[in-house]
Parts: C-alpha cells; structure tokens; sequence
C-alpha cells in the first residue's frame, strides 16, 4: 500500500498540515502563559498597593481603626483580593466578610451579591504580606485571590475557538491532502498507463498535457516522443512497402532470365549476362531511391535549422548545374534580393533545390530557359524553380508528389516525393502548375517565421 505514489504524497502533505497544527498548540501554550504572568503581575501590584495603603492608613490614624481599614477591604475585594488585616500581636483587625457588614444595606447587597459569584472562583489559602512602619513591623495581611471571571472566560473562548479551528483546518488539510495528492499523482499514472501502451505497440498514445509545471513538461517531452517513435514506425513500414514493390519487378526479370539459363533456354552470353548486370544496377538504383526517400521522411526528426542568406545559397547550387545548363544551351536565371534571408536546415534545402533543378533540366531543350526565384508571399517565404520545358499533362499533376509515379521513362519517381517529405519537414509545402508544352514551375512554400530579413 505504501509503495503507491498517491499515498507517499498524501502523507508527505498530511505530516505538514499535523506540524502545522502543532505549531499552533505550542503558540497557544506560550500564549496562555504569557496571559497568566500578566495576570499574576498585575495581581501583585494589586497587593503591593493594598499594603501600602494600609500602611498609610496606619500612619495617618496612628493604629488600626477598624471603620478606616473597612474601606480599604472593600476596594481589595473589588480588584479581585479577599483579604484579612491581623495586628502586630497576631489578632484579627478586618477582613473581608466584616468590612462588607458595616457598609449601608444597598452597597452590602451589591458586594454580597458579588461575593456569592465568585465563591467558586477562589484560590484555596490566604498568603501572608507583612505591614511596617517606620521599620517595626505592625502586623499581617494575608491575601486570598479571586479568580477574574472575565480573563476565565477569555481562556474558555480561546480554547474552544482554537479547537474549532484545529478541527476545521484539519478536517480541511485531510480534504486538500487528497485533492493535491490526487491531482499530483493522476498525470503521473496517466504517463505510467501510456508508456504501458507505448511498450505494448500502441505508438498513437498520447497524454494531456496540462499546466506549464514540470508534470506538463514530462507530459508534452513523451507526447513528442511517442510522435516521433510513431513517424519511425510509419517510415519503417512505407520503406518496406516501398521497396517490395518496386523491388518485384527486377528481381523477377532476374529470376525469369537465370531461369531460362538453368533449362537451357537461354544461352548463358555476353549479352544475357549485361542484361543481368543492367538489371543489377536497376536494384542498386531502387536501393538507393528508397534510402534517400526515407532519410528525407525522418528529415524532421533531425533538421539543423540556421541563418542563411539566400542567394549567396542559391548562387552556390546553380554554379555547381553552370556546365550542364551551358552544355545543353539552357539559359539558367536567380531573381532574388541580396539581403534575403532564410532560417532552415542548409542540407535539405540544398536538396530540395537541386532535385527541382535536375527535373527543369531533364525537361528543357536547348534554347529554354530555368529560373530561381525567391522573396515572400503572405504567411509565407517561397522558393520558385520553373522552366519552359515540355510540361506535365493535367491528368498526370495528382500524381506527380507520389513515391514512384513519373512522368516520362526513365528515373525512379522518388524526386518530388523527397522534395516533398523536405518541405514537410520544414513546416512547408510545395505547389505545383504546368501547361502541358510550355513548361511548369515548383513552387516550395515555408513558413514566415522560419524567415529572418536582416536588411
């Protein structure tokens, strides 16, 4: 049961909320106690000054005189002091219940009446103080204190509001430490349950991601990773796809012709063999197709995206096509500011550049012309490459993006579909327009911020 997450945190948050709580009892204590040294300070200048002043009355009427102490008793008892005055020999002078006796009726019914409420409240013994004057002692005054009802009512309230107060909060910490806890530990069982998946084949499990803590970051770092785990899936499953079929027709021709070798149907020549070999080199050519096709679909797994100026970039590409544009008489021409800059991975880019300019140049004829050009459009930046070449027919321009689809003989179909899975890669497309005689124009579109202008 411990070993439950859940659990760890609720008790983790509850251990907290309980020292909280604690805390709280202990400042009570200190509180309280703080309260009653104050009490019994005051109590104490209380009595101080009860002593003086029976001194002084004692100094003024030279001995004790029962009817002037009888007024001093009666303010002792209301500050909370029931006292009894004994003279130098040890015999009673006044105390409390006589001093209440000699006061008129209505007076004695009001302090009587105040004396039976507090008959409970009273400590138990008398405590001696002695009385001096001019350094003789002259007698005693022994003192019985009456607990104040008030400051007794505000300890009982205290304590009664703080026991409340620790029931509610606990009560509410109990609540909040299972919310927390819950809340803490359900994204985490989330990610436990889809990496299950995950490990089980299930490459589409996916989270949700909530919040921008370090559970969301989790949350949206195995999101991209199971994407990516995912596309790895797709690209392993097309790529043998792929291969297979296009991998059927050669290998059956091959095996067709040894065959016929092996039965004495075909002669085993010169010629049969350079069939073969031809053939060979058609696999080797497939193979090569597909492993460029499919670095180009993962392509987005690991782009190396920078600053280029573009065409300084451009100009590069179409040097290294110079000696075949010339060769051929095709006019070659890049229309594009000098200041343009883009921000992408160099390596795909250049790809997707020279396979648009490897088909303008298969379908132009001498006296044609190819263009470059590049600048913005919108929401987006663009790279043109057209030509004045034979053009594509309109039933063919659904096709022509498609792994394996050409136009002509020749090549394996895999150029667009790269240029294509490129420009995905980038967050980008490319469109395509032709007229079947005139020539055709590929147009790669990324988007705006993914472009840096830095004129």
């Amino acid at each position: 049961m411990l070993k439950s997450l859940w659990i760890k945190f609720f008790l983790l948050l509850l251990t907290v909320s309980v020292i909280a709580l604690s805390a709280a009892f202990l400042l009570r204590e200190l509180m309280i106690k703080d309260f009653r040294e104050y009490l019994e300070g005051e109590t104490e200048d209380r009595v101080y000054w009860v002593t003086a002043h029976l001194e002084g009355t004692y100094e003024r009427y030279s001995g004790w005189k029962r009817g002037n102490i009888a007024e001093d008793a009666i303010w002792a008892l209301m500050s909370g002091l029931e006292i009894r005055v004994l003279d130098e020999n040890g015999e009673p002078v006044m105390d409390t219940e006589k001093a209440v006796g000699m006061l008129p009726p209505l007076e004695r019914k009001h302090v009587t009446a105040l004396l039976a409420q507090r008959a409970e409240e009273r400590t138990g013994n008398y405590f001696p103080y002695p009385l001096f004057f001019n350094g003789k002692e002259i007698g005693r005054l022994e003192v019985r204190f009456l607990q104040p009802g008030k400051e007794n009512v505000f300890i009982t309230r205290s304590n009664r509001f703080l026991l409340i107060s620790l029931l509610g909060l606990g009560g509410l910490a109990v609540v909040l430490s299972t919310i927390f806890s819950r809340r803490l530990t359900d994204p985490l069982k989330r990610l436990a349950g889809a990496a299950r998946s995950v490990s089980e084949g299930d490459l589409k499990s996916r989270v949700t991601v909530s919040g921008s803590d370090e559970i969301g970051e989790l949350s949206a770092a195995f999101n991209k990773m199971s994407k990516k785990l995912e596309m790895q899936e797709s690209l392993r499953k097309k790529l043998i796809s792929n291969a297979a079929h296009e991998l059927r027709t050669p290998v059956g021709a091959m095996r067709g012709e040894l065959e016929g070798m092996i039965d004495d149907l075909i002669p085993v020549d010169k010629n049969h063999l350079k069939s073969l070999h031809e053939e060979t080199g058609r696999l080797k050519s497939i193979l090569e197709g597909v492993e460029e096709l499919s670095r180009a679909e993962a392509s987005a797994l690991s782009l190396d995206k920078r600053s280029l100026k573009l065409k300084p970039f451009l100009k590069s590409i179409m040097d290294m096509f110079y000696k075949q544009f010339h060769d051929k008489d095709i006019a070659l021409e890049l229309i594009c500011d000098d200041e343009f800059s883009i921000h992408a991975d160099p390596d795909r880019l250049s790809q997707i550049v020279i396979n648009l300019l490897s088909n303008a140049l298969k379908a132009s004829s001498a006296g044609g012309k190819v263009w470059i050009k590049a600048g913005t459009n919108g929401p987006d930046v663009f790279i043109e490459i057209g030509d004045t070449g034979s053009g594509i027919k309109p039933e063919d321009m659904p096709f022509i993006c498609e792994r394996f689809f050409r136009t002509s003989d020749g090549g394996l179909g895999l150029g667009l579909a790269i240029v294509k899975e490129l420009a995905e890669a980038h967050d980008g497309r490319i469109e395509a327009r032709s007229e079947y005689g005139k020539g055709s124009a590929f147009t790669v579109f990324l988007p705006l911020q993914n472009l840096h202008n830095s004129s």
